[in-house]
C-alpha cells in the first residue's frame, strides 16, 4: 500500500501547501493504445495544471503484468512518467484481501512530503449492515451483508516542524442502483421498478455507510488529538446538503451542539463563487460532487480553492455522442494552504 518510504530526517517548513482531489474516470490502458495516448495527452496537463503537493485520486485500475506477477497500476505510472509526479510518495488502496490493488477502481495518494502512516479502512469501524432482499430470485433465506464497494485510505503525511497531516482519500458508491438477483437484464434493463427501487435502496446504504464510516475515523483521529490538521477529499457522489456530505461534515446544525462546533469538517470549496461552484455536468445541471473538507485547524491554514472545470463535458450527453473520449467527467479541485507563521 506505502511505496517509496523510509526513514526521513524532519521535513523542512512547509511555506505552502496544495492539496488536490481528482477522479480520473477508470484510468486504465487496456484500452487501444491510440486512446491511452489520447488519455495521457489530456490528463497530464490537467495533473501538472494542479501544482499539488499532495494529490488524491480516484478510479486508478490495476493489473498484473504477467500470469504470476504482482497486480501494479500501470497506467498510472505511464501517465505520471516524466512528470514532477513520478518520484512522489506513494500510497494505494487494496482490494478486500489486503494483498494487491483491486481490478477496477483503487485510490491513491501522491505526496511530495514523506509520508508516515498508511492505512485502508473497510469495515473496520462499521460492520456491514444485514439485509434480506424482497424482490430478489431466487428469494435468499437468510439476511445478506450488504458490504461497501471500496475502502477508504487514510495517509499520516509530515507537514513539517513536527506537524502531522491527515489526508482521507475517499469515493463514496454513487446513487445508482445496485445489482439484485433476477431483477435485472442485460444491458442495464431492470425487471420491475420495485427491483430498481429496492437496488437504489442499497446503493443509499452503501454510500451512507461508508460516509458514517469515514466520519468514525475522523472522530478517532479527533480523540487522538483535538487540534488535528484534516483533509477529507475525493468523489463523494453527493453535494453539498446531500446526506453523505452533511454526515462526515458533523455540522452544528445537525447536531444541535455548539460544543461539538470544534470537530466540524468545513468544504474550502464554498469559497469559490457559486456559479463556478461545479466538479460535474449532469444532463445540462451543474452539480458539486468533489470535495474537500477540513478541520478548523487546517481552516487557519486555507488560502484559496480552484474547480478547473472550463472544458467540462457532460457525463451523459458527451459519454452518449463522444467516442472514447479521453477526459474525465469530473473537474479536479484544489485548495492552497499556508501555515500561519509564513502569512
Amino acid at each position: 500500500m506505502l511505496e517509496r518510504h523510509s526513514v526521513w530526517p524532519e521535513t523542512a517548513a512547509v511555506t505552502r501547501l496544495r492539496i488536490a482531489t481528482f477522479n480520473l474516470e477508470s484510468l486504465d490502458d487496456r484500452s487501444g493504445p491510440g486512446d491511452f495516448a489520447d488519455r495521457m495527452a489530456v490528463l497530464g496537463p490537467q495533473l501538472q495544471r494542479l501544482r499539488a503537493d499532495i494529490l488524491c485520486l480516484q478510479e486508478v485500475n490495476a493489473h498484473a503484468l504477467s500470469k504470476h506477477g504482482p497486480r501494479e497500476v500501470s497506467a498510472l505510472d505511464r501517465l505520471l512518467a516524466g512528470s514532477d509526479y513520478e518520484h512522489r510518495f506513494r500510497a494505494v488502496s487494496f482490494s478486500r484481501g489486503g494483498v494487491r490493488p483491486a481490478d477496477r477502481h483503487n485510490l491513491v495518494v501522491l505526496s511530495r512530503l514523506p509520508i508516515l502512516e498508511t492505512s485502508q479502512i473497510w469495515h473496520d469501524l462499521v460492520p456491514p449492515p444485514s439485509y434480506r432482499p424482497v424482490t430478489a430470485f431466487p428469494q435468499p433465506h437468510l439476511p445478506e451483508a450488504v458490504e461497501w464497494d471500496r475502502p477508504i485510505l487514510h495517509v499520516v503525511v509530515d507537514a513539517g516542524g513536527g506537524r502531522r497531516l491527515h489526508v482521507v482519500n475517499v469515493h463514496l458508491r454513487a446513487p445508482r442502483a445496485a445489482w439484485l438477483p433476477g431483477q435485472k437484464e442485460a444491458h442495464g434493463r431492470w425487471q420491475s421498478i420495485g427491483g430498481w427501487a429496492e437496488g437504489f435502496f442499497l446503493a443509499d446504504i452503501k454510500r451512507s455507510g461508508q460516509a458514517l464510516e469515514t466520519r468514525l475515523l475522523v472522530e478517532r483521529i479527533f480523540d487522538a488529538d483535538p487540534a488535528a490538521l484534516i483533509a477529507v477529499c475525493g468523489d463523494f457522489n453527493a453535494e453539498d446538503r446531500e446526506a453523505p456530505v452533511r454526515t462526515i461534515r458533523g455540522d452544528e446544525d445537525d447536531t444541535g451542539n455548539g460544543h461539538l462546533g470544534p470537530r466540524v469538517l468545513v468544504p474550502v470549496e464554498r469559497s469559490i463563487a457559486e456559479s463556478q461552484r461545479f466538479s460535474a455536468i449532469h444532463h445540462g445541471r451543474r452539480i458539486l460532487l468533489d470535495h474537500i473538507l477540513v478541520s478548523r485547524p487546517l481552516l487557519g491554514w486555507f488560502g484559496a480553492a480552484e474547480l478547473h472545470n472550463e472544458d467540462l463535458g457532460d457525463e451523459l450527453v458527451s459519454a452518449a455522442t463522444v467516442w472514447a473520449s479521453p477526459e474525465s467527467y469530473h473537474a479536479p479541485l484544489v485548495a492552497e494552504f499556508l501555515p500561519p507563521r509564513h502569512r
